[in-house]
């Protein structure tokens, strides 16, 4: 009697994998995906930030000016993402405990569903020391 109603249990729950493999792969899917774009917003930010210093950096040398150094920013952004990643680049000099530094800001677009995302969401900035200001 005890196999018989083990067989009844067994053929009850018949297809139960299935379904619970479908629910269980959907969020695993969702998560996955997730993780993935907090990566590529990542990427994007630290690449972003890097062209920034380096356009800084390039801008603060004696012999160069903010112009040179926003056109750097630019070049090295669409080298290392892509020319519609590059946006906005502006620089300016500020002052920071008495030392005169260069300042390049970029204004770009924030991915949010791979590379669509929102426009002007991801504003950085990167600094260096003015050579001809100390």
């Amino acid at each position: 009697m005890r196999l018989l109603l083990r067989d009844d249990a067994m053929r009850d729950e018949r297809g139960s994998a299935v379904v619970e493999f479908t629910l269980v792969s959907v969020v695993l899917v969702g998560l996955f995906l997730a993780v993935l774009q907090v990566g590529l917003v990542l990427h994007v930010r630290n690449t972003v930030v890097a062209c920034a210093a380096e356009g800084a950096r390039y801008a603060a040398n004696a012999d160069r000016g903010l112009a040179e150094g926003e056109a750097r920013t630019a070049t090295l952004i669409a080298e290392s993402l892509s020319a519609d990643s590059v946006g906005e680049v502006s620089s300016r000099y500020v002052t920071a405990a008495g030392v005169q530094l260069v300042e390049v800001r970029v204004t770009t677009t924030l991915p949010l569903f791979g590379w669509l995302g929102v426009d002007r969401g991801l504003t950085v900035s990167g600094h260096a020391v003015e050579e001809g200001g100390l």
